[in-house]
């Protein structure tokens, strides 16, 4: 049975008890919500890793993508991102690689992956046969089975396109039309190839596939708006009902999945976007990429992402996929792996201060930096600090004479009320 088929039964296997103990959760609300499809927890029978759930009542969770592109391919930098974002507090890693030996990069990555890891298996796809339209229904499909039977733990798979979502997005006054590289090449495929998506047509089957190896499907954003202009259109809302129903037949056929959202989202439309996406698909659990907040931040995209995620968690995103500083320049570095999975913890940790489940253990956090900061307690402080090292490098460039940081010196406002209320 698949880890959603023993919920419904009842059965608390060992890991359930390992996330439950992970989150503070109590492990038989935890096996509900896995039953229910509110929560799911990525992992292949195939892999042994550090489990994550994602979804209600537990942590918000982040995932950090890695991968070559066709322009640039450095395998040891790749396996080193992994490695970082890791180090760096990321729940799940991504490999999107489209250039090199895709097989031989992720196996690489993989190796050193200690939690979920996922992939798009339609890029592989792709680069098999080297030109989107040479592609056969089978193509899709193989893929697919032959990363699952690799470990892979959860895919993303754009079975939310089809001939009803391609003629509202023929019908939209989009500016960038489809920004999804997966959606890209299957709204391609199909309209070179007058056919319908096979991921739709056969979803079926591949769930059958899934299921053997009990990997979680991402059920992939092609529509997303890639700019503010886009942001909130019938092409996007017609692919989040489609969504739904295939949330259904994944639920039925005991395959957890996920739901990925949009990506370029003005303020005031995250909360009715992320609030329509939770309603059509009955509390999936929510993969947002950003939303980014703005089309000005080149450069500073992950901050811009992570005020969107901020919004985006408040009306109950579960999982925050990052954006690096690179996000519409280019291929992202280590430094810029690391920045990013920064500014999206900080983005998932202001959500959990207000999450139901997890705000007490998330505002124990906060108040035990409060303390060390109370009492001047600096190595404390710099443990606490999502990098250690850049706050103690930070505190030390200017170091005060005494307890103090060189922002107020003697004129600590902690210190001088202390001292007053004192009498000193």
């Amino acid at each position: 049975m698949s880890l959603i088929d023993e919920a419904k039964n009842g059965i608390i296997n060992d890991l359930i008890r390992k996330v439950s103990e992970y989150e503070g959760v109590e492990v038989h609300k935890l096996v509900k919500l896995v039953a229910k499809g509110y929560v799911v927890i990525p992992k292949n029978v195939l892999r042994d890793i550090e489990p994550r759930a994602i979804g209600m009542l537990v942590s918000t969770k982040v995932n950090a993508n890695v991968g070559t592109s066709r322009e640039y391919v450095n395998v040891e930098e790749e396996v080193e991102k992994a490695i970082v974002a890791q180090k760096f507090g990321a729940d799940a890693v991504m490999d999107l690689s489209t250039g090199g030996n895709l097989r031989e990069i992720r196996r690489r990555i993989m190796e050193v992956v200690k939690v979920p890891f996922g992939t798009v298996p339609i890029y592989e796809a792709t680069r098999d046969c080297r030109k989107i339209l040479d592609m056969s229904e089978d193509d899709f499909i193989n893929v697919v089975e032959r990363q699952a039977k690799e470990g892979v733990d959860f895919m993303t798979i754009h079975a939310g396109v089809n001939w009803i979502t391609v003629e509202r997005l023929k019908r939209s006054k989009r500016l960038l039309g489809v920004v999804s590289r997966g959606g890209a090449i299957t709204i391609g495929w199909m309209i070179q190839n007058e056919k319908e998506n096979p991921y739709y047509e056969n979803f079926d089957y591949i769930l059958d596939i899934l299921k053997e190896y009990d990997v979680t499907v991402s059920l992939g954003d092609a529509f997303r708006p890639g700019c503010i202009h886009d942001a909130g259109d019938r092409a996007k809302y017609t692919e989040f009902i489609i969504l739904g129903e295939l949330v259904e037949k994944c639920r039925a056929k005991g395959v957890q999945c996920m739901v990925e959202g949009p990506g370029h989202v003005p303020l005031d439309e995250i909360f009715p976007a992320v609030r329509a996406m939770k309603s059509v698909t009955d509390n999936a659990p929510l993969y947002l990429l950003g939303p980014i907040v703005t089309d000005i931040s080149a450069g500073y995209d992950h901050i811009s992402s992570a005020i969107g995620a901020a919004i985006a968690g408040m009306a109950g995103a579960d999982f925050i996929c990052y954006v690096t500083p690179a996000e519409h320049l280019g291929l992202p570095t280590v430094e810029d792996v690391k920045e990013g999975v920064i500014a999206a913890k900080i983005a998932a940790h202001a959500v959990d201060l207000i999450k139901e489940g997890q705000k007490e253990r998330a505002r124990a956090k906060d108040y035990e930096m409060s303390l060390a900061r109370k009492n001047f307690d600096w190595e404390k402080q710099f443990a606490l600090s999502p990098d250690p090292e850049k706050a103690r490098s930070i505190w030390e460039r200017r170091k005060a004479k005494g307890e103090y940081c060189s922002m107020c010196g003697d004129l600590c406002a902690i210190k001088l009320v202390e001292k007053y209320a004192e009498g000193r």
